[in-house]
Parts: structure tokens; sequence; C-alpha cells
């Protein structure tokens, strides 16, 4: 059986008021080689040195070999620590260095010698005993610092980003040699890493963080084929990440299209993200696909191809932003003003139009410029009636203070996309420059004022969800006319074959169920 080694039990830890570590519960068993992976700032090297007494925690337990050791300095731990840079002494030769550890024990010359040219051997430098460090490459300066820390023999070793300082091939070469030497030493090697070939290719066991907290652990493969969630996904290997519904176990619903899958255990009709890699999918004939579209690009990579296949074309609307100057209307003698722009509404809205909707569309508002309280428009009038036109609205205060501006009536027309089972809608709309200047969540707004709105054609309560984009900045905007263009999400998918594709080629692609892997949609 197994033994647990290290035991990282509710490990919290803060940096002046912001919590790095969030409760870090994590067991590592005798012999494995482990590695903490994630981005920068994700509390990896944070946890790594709280295991080897260079940071304290501010709550938790580490237990080593079933014995808690928060109040061990990093000398009387069974661990020895490789960094990124490697801080080997530069007035010492190989030798000295690696053998610089023993001499603080004040070990005899023999068994210094004995266990030095050992190491050497291990990792295939020997003869080089008397080289000066200076004078070696990175990736033999960072053997003989793996070399200083194994010499003392602990029971475990710990490697912050070691391989960072090194050049691709290096670094891909020292992968290798780093888990060989790990095999052959047979102690717990523990491994800080942001990059996910490193942690594919050496592990045993690999723990993804993400601020703070872990998010997946588990082997490589069930990593890499299982991930729990987006962010693993995205973070281990190369993704297809798309949205879905588990209809029921073993059956999933994406891009409009049923399919059998593997997984079990969801709610019926749960939103979930579904993963497909790049190698599980293959170019077909159009009548074989299970999905269909357009290779958009072809990418030689070497030994395969990568091709990029539109099988879902995303839905585009453009307005025009009409901007015009600050008409504000002003009673002086009541300290008060008054604001409203035109607008653009559909002949089939205009028997529901209420006078809330008016105002709304409008953007109509009173308030006192003194301290920016509102006041209430108490009156509305309109010669609005259900034909194509321009018709005049007027907006009043208690105060007798009016503003008049139009109601622009059109066949609103909205694109629609069968392919993608969907449709979208947008108005022309007028804005001022102060309120494009004021406003604080800009794509919001523009969705607002557009009125933009995207459905699905099978079922038109059903929405889609769209997404903003302009050429403006709205801090230096002046009057004039801008186009804004509201869009849904098209669905393109990369795809990994050795076999020739021509760019614009409609192909099927298809996938076993096996291919599908499901998972629970991530909460931000």
């Amino acid at each position: 059986m197994e033994k647990k080694l290290i035991q990282f039990r509710n490990i919290v830890k803060e940096f002046d008021g912001q919590i790095v570590l969030k409760g870090i519960n994590l067991d590592i068993y005798e012999n494995e080689f482990v590695t903490l992976l994630g981005p920068s700032g994700c509390g990896k090297t944070t946890l790594l040195r709280i295991l080897g007494g260079f940071l304290e925690a501010n709550e938790g337990s580490i237990l080593f070999d079933g014995e808690d050791i928060a109040s061990k300095p990093p000398y009387q731990r069974e661990l020895n620590t490789v960094f990124q840079k490697y801080a080997l002494f530069p007035h010492l030769n190989v030798y000295q260095n690696i053998a610089f550890g023993l001499r603080i024990k004040k070990m005899s010359k023999d068994v210094i010698d004995q266990k030095v040219m050992r190491m050497l051997k291990l990792i295939g430098l020997e003869g080089y005993e008397n080289k000066n460090v200076t004078q070696l490459s990175g990736g033999q300066q960072q053997r003989i610092a793996i070399a200083r820390a194994l010499v003392n023999e602990p029971q475990v070793l710990l490697l912050d980003e070691p391989l960072g300082a090194l050049d691709l091939k290096l670094r891909k070469e020292m992968q290798y040699e780093l888990k060989r030497i790990q095999q052959e030493v047979g102690i717990t090697f523990i491994y800080v890493t942001h990059d996910q070939e490193e942690a594919l290719t050496m592990s045993d066991k690999i723990v993804v963080m993400k601020d703070g907290e872990i998010q997946q652990v588990g082997t490589p493969q069930d990593i890499y084929n299982e991930p729990v969630n987006r962010y693993v996904a995205n973070f281990i290997g190369e993704s297809n990440i798309v949205q879905g519904v588990m209809l029921e176990d073993y059956k999933v619903k994406f891009d409009d299209h049923e399919f059998e899958c593997v997984d079990f255990g969801f709610k019926e009709n749960e939103k979930v993200d579904i993963v497909l890699r790049p190698e599980d999918i293959d170019i077909v004939s159009v009548e074989q696909g299970k999905l269909t579209g357009e290779v958009l690009s072809v990418l030689f990579k070497g030994v395969w191809n990568e091709v990029m296949v539109e099988t879902v074309p995303g839905t585009t609307v453009v307005v025009n932003m009409n901007v015009i100057s600050n008409r504000d209307v002003e009673n002086e003698k009541r300290d008060e003003k008054l604001s409203a722009n035109d607008f653009y509404v559909d002949i089939e809205e205009v028997a529901s139009l209420d006078d809330k909707d008016i105002i709304a569309r409008a953007d109509a508002q009173a308030w006192n410029p003194t301290d920016d309280t509102f006041t209430s428009i108490t009156k509305i009038e309109h010669n609005l009636e259900e034909a194509l036109g321009e018709y005049q609205v007027t907006f009043s205060t208690a105060s007798g203070l009016s503003i008049t501006r139009k109601i622009i009536v059109v066949d609103q027309k909205f694109v629609k996309n069968e392919k993608a089972n969907e449709a979208v809608s947008a108005f022309n709309f007028f804005k001022t420059v102060d309120e494009l200047k004021e406003s604080v969540t800009l794509d919001t707004d523009l969705k607002t004022w557009a009125n933009a709105m995207g459905w699905k054609l099978s079922n038109e309560d059903e929405t889609v969800d769209i997404y903003v984009d302009y050429d403006f900045d709205p801090e230096n905007i002046e009057v004039g006319v801008y186009q804004v263009k509201f869009s849904t999400e098209g669905r393109e998918l990369k795809i990994h074959t050795t076999d020739f594709i021509e760019e614009g080629q409609e192909v099927g692609l298809t996938f076993s169920p096996e291919d599908i892997h499901v998972m629970e949609k991530m909460v931000f």
C-alpha cells in the first residue's frame, strides 16, 4: 500500500491582506513525481516554499511522514530545493559545489568523495569534477544544482521551475533526464512549473492550481482526457471547448445536434462545457460528418496540419450610431434640465409601446443640475401611428419645461442564420457625446441603446448571447456617424490531421462518444 509522505491540511497564506492560498488540502505519496501546475500568481511556488520552510502558513498544518513540521527550520526538514536560478558557488569547482552540504555535515573525505562521484555519474558529468561552474552550459549547471541537492539524500526534492532559464531544445532533453534521475534515486520529487508540456512529460501526478485553489488532481492521462472544467481543459493541451446541454445520462446536445457520450451523473438538461481535443476529430466527407463546416485555414506543423474549420458561422448585424451634440433644455428659473434622444422603433412594436417604454427608448430624463437629483417627467405627448415614418414626441415636467424629439418607425429587418439556427436584430440609434463619455459599462449600454437581441429560430423564447464590436474611442468621440457591430459567437474547431486539406473546402467532422468530454460549467 502506498504511503502518504506529505499531507497539506487547510493551508492558508496571506500577503498584505491578499489571500494567495485558500485552504489547500493535498496528499503526496512516497516516490511520486508530483507537479504543481498553474500560471504565475496561482500560489504554486508559495506552497512549495511553505513546505520547504522558507515561508510560514497563516493557517493549516503540514505533516511529513506523520509529523507536523510547521515549527521545524528548513535545515531540519528531510528535503532539499533546486531553484530556477541555480545559486551555484562561482568560486568553487563542480566537485566542491556538490560536496558543499556534506562538508557542512563534517563527513569524512572518503565518504564525500564516494557520494560526489556517484552523483556525477548519475547526472552524466563524470570527468567534470574540476571544472569551473561558470564555464558550464545552462543544462550542465542545472544538473550540478540537482546533484548538490540529491547528494544529501533527502526524502523529497523540491524543484521551483528549474528549467525556465534553458532554451527549448535543452529544456525538452532535461525533462527526460529529470524523470530518469527521479526513478533512479527513488525519492519524491515536487516540481513547480507553468509549462503544461513539462507536467505531462514528467509527472506521476499533476496538481492544477488557479487563484490559490486546487482545480484538479490526477495522472497526466486523467487531467488531459477528463478535465473537470474549462480552466483545466484550456491549461492542459489544446482544446475545443463548446457550450452544450446534458440531456440525460450518456446523451449531450451542442450546436443543435444530439450526440451519444460516455458521461453520466449530471442533472437532466444541465448546461455544461464540452471538450473535443483537436487530435480526436477526424475530417471526412460532408455526407459522413456528424458536423459539417468550411476550412478557414491550414497550418503546417511538421508531422501534422493544424486545420481550422468553421462549423457554425456567427451572425452579425451592423448599425449606425448617430452621435449628436448635447441638446439639453434648461429652465433657469426653476433650476431644472431636461434631455431626450430621437429613437427608432419597429412597426410591429408600436402598438405595445407605453409611456415607460418611450421614456426608456428616448433615454429621457429631467434633473436638478445643482445637486444632480432626478425630477419627474409628468407628461408625454405624441402622434405615433402604426405606419412607417417620423413622429414627434414631447416630454414635459411639472414646471412646464419640455423637449420634443422624433420617433422613427421602421420595418426592422433581422439577420437570419439557418445553419446556426439563430437570428439577430439591432436598431440604428442616437446618442450624445456626454452620454457616451459617461457610460460605465459601454458594451451593455450599446446593446440596450440599439435594442440588440439574438434568438433561436426554432424557439424565439431561447435567447442567444450577443457580442459588441466598435472602433471608436468613447473618451475622445466627436459628433458623427459610427458603426457598431453586434454578433453571435460562431464555432471554429481546431483539428490536427495528417490529411491534405484545402482552404475553403467543405468537410465533414466525426468523432466517437469517447472523444466527447463533458464538464461542469465554471462559475466566475
